[in-house]
């Protein structure tokens, strides 16, 4: 069975090697704008499907194709991927000496014997952070790390002296809620 990893992220190709070796990776180039009147749950849930649904409809035969989406949320902002260092240094600012929730949803689209199944779930975990200086922010959007990631950075590497506690899967906030994942396609593997 073919299994199709749509996304670009390291840190998922990574995290998706503890359960396969055998995958490929076929990028979605999927619009990942916010829509209005969407809570964080369903906002990250269509972003995965979206993903999923376009490396899925590009490809054909028996296959799996995992897409997923990874955003951040306090007191009700969103924050996704930052545009410039102005943003991602707005967002550290925002998130310092605080908790957010990261939430990491997965969209599995499937297809075995010309029979096609669907499965989305999400993960959500709270993160609490540190005060970050000002100059700390900068040195941290300096590393070139923070541009790719929803909030602006990553739980793990250096950005995780930042990191005070979390309450929740430390794999969701990587990227990919492996566990989820694992129950939905070990039926599929070898």
């Amino acid at each position: 069975m073919r299994i199709i990893l749509a996304s670009a992220s390291p840190r998922r190709k990574e995290l998706l090697k503890y359960i396969t070796n055998n995958f490929e990776i076929i990028v979605s180039d999927t619009d990942e704008k916010f829509e209005k009147g969407l809570n964080i749950q369903e906002q990250s849930k269509k972003i995965a499907f979206l993903k999923a649904k376009d490396v899925f409809d590009k490809t054909q035969g028996d296959r799996i194709v995992i897409g997923a989406d990874t955003l951040v949320l306090q007191n009700g902002k969103l924050y996704g991927k930052p545009k410039t260092e102005k943003e991602a240094f707005e967002m550290i600012s925002e998130l310092q000496n605080n908790v957010h929730e990261v939430i990491t949803s997965i969209c599995v689209l499937t297809e075995k014997n010309r029979e096609k199944k669907q499965y989305i779930d999400y993960d959500i975990t709270k993160v609490y952070l540190s005060e970050i200086t000002p100059e700390e922010i900068k040195i941290w959007i300096d590393s070139g790390e923070a541009m790719d990631k929803a909030g602006a950075y990553a739980i793990q590497g250096q950005f995780s002296k930042f990191i005070t506690k979390i309450e929740g899967n430390y794999n969701s906030v990587v990227g990919l809620p492996i566990q989820k994942l694992y129950q939905v396609i070990k039926q599929y593997l070898d």
